[in-house]
């Protein structure tokens, strides 16, 4: 009788705590809106591609300060005029990043002295050569990288949740699905970003390097944390309530775990902006992929990861 008694508690606290819409039952919504963009994303790397920068391909790499301020623009057109191709990004109202394709001895000589006849004297405050071949390594690494990245979340989340579907009755759960789905999310949380800058790429240049790398890497290990949390709240709440079905189950963990993961992004991205807007240009195209990042992995975590295991279930 007691027993009973705790079963019909524990059936009003849950019901009582669903006060929001249902999570799982507009899973088309939320299904939808990825959609869209991660076609558009496939779409802008299948027309242009990413724009890579020396760190893959080879080329030249120069830190430059001038003694008197410097446009932009004017030093980009001079060496456009010059016959050389390169990549111009502003440090300071003197200082400079020129980016240019694999060079000889003498060209790297005729570049320093086009810029000091058009814009007066200047300091190398650093020099990088990366040849092709180091290019092609570095892109195989950053392959390997995501790849092993990705087995280990599987390995681990099949692992961790093995026992996740035991005490519940209604429904069957297997551990393996909890870490396709997180997969499914991740992919979704990487081809976004690769998208937007595909598109930055195109119009306005912008190139991808080792830092682009490590920003995927953090984003997928910020979206996992979020999606395992999660999860780790549908285990729990399987185990307290046994007898109910997997979407009352989804949505009472989502929504108990809402403001935390909110507050947590929230906070990071806030860090973010603020770095975008005063951390300068050599880093800011790398805090750009980790806020689109993010926020995308904050959608996925929320609005795709768990509604996926629904989606199957009901399948």
């Amino acid at each position: 009788m007691n027993s009973k008694t705790n079963d019909q508690d524990k059936s009003t606290q849950l019901e009582n705590s669903l006060t929001g819409f249902s999570i799982t039952k507009h899973y088309p919504i939320w299904f939808a809106i990825s959609g869209v963009l991660i076609v558009t994303s496939v779409i802008f790397l299948s027309v242009w591609g990413l724009h890579l920068g020396i760190d893959f391909r080879g080329g030249t790499l120069r830190d430059i300060e001038f003694q008197k301020t410097t446009d932009t623009n004017e030093v980009r057109q001079g060496l456009t005029e010059g016959g050389f191709t390169a990549l111009v990004q502003p440090v300071n109202d003197r200082r400079l990043i020129v980016k240019t394709e694999p060079q000889s001895a003498d060209e790297q000589v005729k570049l320093n002295t086009l810029l000091e006849s058009h814009f007066g004297k200047f300091q190398e405050l650093a020099f990088e050569s990366i040849g092709p071949a180091i290019g092609r390594e570095l892109v195989n690494r950053a392959y390997w990288q995501v790849i092993l990245v990705t087995l280990g979340v599987v390995i681990y989340i099949s692992y961790s949740f093995r026992k996740i579907g035991v005490n519940a009755r209604h429904f069957k759960l297997s551990s393996w699905k909890l870490g396709l789905a997180t997969i499914i999310a991740l992919g979704h949380d990487l081809i976004i970003p690769l998208g937007v800058f595909a598109w930055l790429g195109h119009y306005r240049g912008v190139e991808i390097d080792s830092l682009f790398v490590t920003a995927l890497l953090t984003i997928l290990g910020f979206s996992v944390h979020d999606t395992i949390v999660v999860f780790d709240r549908i285990r729990e709440t399987s185990q307290k309530f046994a007898g109910k079905p997997l979407s009352v189950i989804i949505d009472y963990s989502i929504w108990s775990t809402l403001g935390r993961s909110i507050n947590t992004s929230s906070t990071f991205i806030f860090v973010l902006l603020a770095t975008l807007l005063f951390g300068g240009t050599t880093v800011f195209y790398f805090v750009f992929a980790l806020l689109v990042g993010v926020a995308a992995g904050t959608y996925s975590s929320i609005f795709i990861a768990s509604p996926i295991l629904y989606l199957w279930q009901k399948k």
